[in-house]
């Protein structure tokens, strides 16, 4: 690691508008966190283009956040949101030169970074994430980031992005988790099978609610939990009206970060419905809280263990009444850590 200080600038569509949102972008503010408190040489400051949805600078667990207040919109607004975020840049680096950039997601942010990489000899890497790499993202077809320059999150990721973009992502970097200390004090009823996530259409959550239908019937005491909000709510919670699974189903609204891990430390399945996912982040946590993970998007080449990987609907069924009858031994899973990440970013980015 250098001995000398250096300046790394992040770029995010979004960031916690202060230190008690725990729900926006959680292993993003892990991964930042954890580069800050390893390296006391490493300055950060943290550039969010869409979201907080005002326009100011602020300090988050010490580490200065400018935000633009986007909004994600087109057209001229857009082109006025990259000007101010370059003058922002122009203006770090008039004080302390700027000696990497980090940005989340290959979309506005990869743009900005990689015009002010380019023409100041900075270091940029790109993480990409999820969608970003999908066909219909056309940010890689005009930006043409170099391979070496792409993380992708992982090994599906960064097959995806070569499928569709005809680049190999050079580096996968997986997300990692916080361990998290038992949970002794939990009060909550034991959970059978859990769900969580943004309540939206990709995510499929009315698979889960088909799930826990198929298994009712040879589980009378099924309980049953799915954890969100979103666009999505009024509707799944009619499907669980149509059903008759209103005692076994309960539908929680959003909660914080650590509620939300406090529910798989009751888990024993924690059900992935989404038809798409980068790497479910989630799946990491109730693996590490000690759950089995039923999904259908494989992250990794490799196996993890705990996780199964089914491939429609009814092998889902399948494979969680399997998993429901069986005599597991509950043990946490730690796929890999935070902090782990956060190392790897580091070499990658040479500070």
């Amino acid at each position: 690691m250098n001995q000398t200080s250096n300046h790394l600038v992040i770029l995010t569509p979004g960031f916690p508008v202060d230190e008690h949102d725990s729900t926006c972008l959680p292993m993003q503010q892990q991964l930042v966190r954890h580069l800050q408190q390893t390296n006391s040489l490493l300055h950060i400051r943290v550039l969010s283009l869409q979201y907080p949805y005002f326009k100011k600078t602020y300090h988050w667990h010490g580490i200065p956040v400018t935000s633009f207040d986007g909004r994600n919109k087109g057209g001229v607004h857009r082109l006025l949101l990259r000007q101010q975020v370059k003058n922002k840049l122009k203006e770090i680096h008039s004080r302390h030169r700027i000696d990497a950039l980090l940005s989340f997601w290959y979309g506005e942010c990869a743009w900005v970074a990689d015009r002010f990489a380019q023409k100041h000899g900075s270091r940029h890497v790109c993480w990409i994430l999820g969608q970003d790499a999908k066909k219909d993202n056309n940010y890689p077809g005009r930006l043409h980031l170099k391979a070496s320059s792409l993380a992708a999150l992982s090994d599906f990721i960064q097959d995806e992005f070569e499928k569709n973009h005809q680049v190999k992502p050079a580096n996968v970097i997986a997300p990692g988790v916080e361990l998290m200390p038992p949970d002794n004090d939990n009060v909550l009823p034991g959970i059978d099978l859990l769900a969580t996530g943004s309540l939206i259409p990709l995510k499929q959550f009315n698979i889960f609610i088909e799930v826990v239908l198929a298994l009712k019937n040879e589980n009378p005491s099924l309980r049953a939990v799915l954890i969100g909000d979103g666009p999505e709510k009024a509707r799944l919670r009619q499907l669980i009206q149509e059903h008759g699974l209103q005692e076994t189903v309960t539908l929680t609204g959003e909660l914080t970060h650590a509620d939300v891990l406090k529910h798989m430390q009751r888990t024993k399945i924690f059900i992935h419905p989404s038809a798409y996912e980068g790497f479910g982040v989630v799946c990491l946590e109730a693996l590490a809280a000690g759950c089995q993970v039923v999904s259908f998007v494989k992250p990794m080449r490799k196996s993890i263990q705990q996780w199964s990987i089914v491939r429609d609907k009814k092998e889902m069924i399948q494979k969680t009444f399997e998993l429901l009858n069986a005599a597991n031994k509950r043990q946490p899973v730690v796929y890999s850590k935070i902090g782990d990440t956060a190392e790897s970013f580091r070499k990658l980015l040479g500070i």
